[in-house]
């Protein structure tokens, strides 16, 4: 079983799974929301297609932001907090990075499910002794800190023969001494999210794995392993 990181989703190799992260917070929420009752997630990457999507799907929510912002004339925008009770039974969402990942490591990976650490230890138990590649969604193409230190816990759950990125993404999360303080150490995105991130720094409270199911036109569909 080999493990490794990439630390943008442009870096990501071939493996038998891909595990997407973007903690702060497409993957956060996309849990959430599956947990809370929503039968799937529709991830898009661009804005219009999250709309054409909504406009054919009656029984949908549609979500997202750009900069952490809504985006204008969407329903919700994406955090976490706001997917406490399922309100459809589809998800659309369109985010700034995370839900491009997820359509970009599915080019490259057999098998993509969703990590963050709402669902830390059952997405590690999912991966079991497959060969793995962690995949930051990071920020704005580069790498991103929060995403990072989550990755490195995911990594330290799995065993297997690590790369050295993957060495690397664990010796970071180890550098602090809990989840608050390895999202908080990121030096980008707005302010604002205080809530978002002490919610997204809750260990274990969620017993879901969201998997790839399939495509719907251009969007991935996101539904409970």
């Amino acid at each position: 079983m080999a493990v490794d990181v990439a630390f943008t989703p442009g870096a990501a190799t071939p493996a038998a799974v891909g595990v997407v992260v973007d903690v702060l917070r497409a993957t956060s929420t996309i849990a959430q929301a599956l947990a809370s009752g929503y039968e799937r997630v529709l991830c898009a990457a661009e804005i219009d297609e999250a709309r054409a999507l909504r406009a054919s799907l009656p029984d949908s929510l549609l979500g997202g932001e750009r900069k952490a912002v809504r985006v204008e004339g969407f329903d919700v925008g994406a955090s976490p907090r706001e997917f406490l009770e399922a309100r459809a039974r589809t998800l659309i969402l369109s985010t700034t990075n995370g839900t491009r990942a997820i359509l970009e490591t599915a080019e490259r990976c057999e098998r993509v499910v969703l990590g963050s650490l709402l669902n830390l230890a059952a997405v590690a138990a999912a991966v079991g002794s497959d060969d793995s590649v962690v995949v930051c969604a990071g920020f704005q193409g580069g790498f991103a800190l929060d995403d990072v230190y989550c990755a490195g816990r995911i990594v330290e759950l799995l065993g297997g023969e690590r790369t050295h990125a993957a060495t690397a993404a664990g010796l970071l999360a180890r550098a602090f001494p809990n989840a608050l303080d390895g999202l908080n150490a990121r030096t980008y995105g707005p302010p604002g999210l205080e809530e978002d991130i002490a919610y997204c720094a809750q260990e274990d409270r969620l017993d879901v794995v969201p998997e790839l199911t399939g495509m719907e036109g251009a969007a991935a569909e996101i539904m409970l392993r």
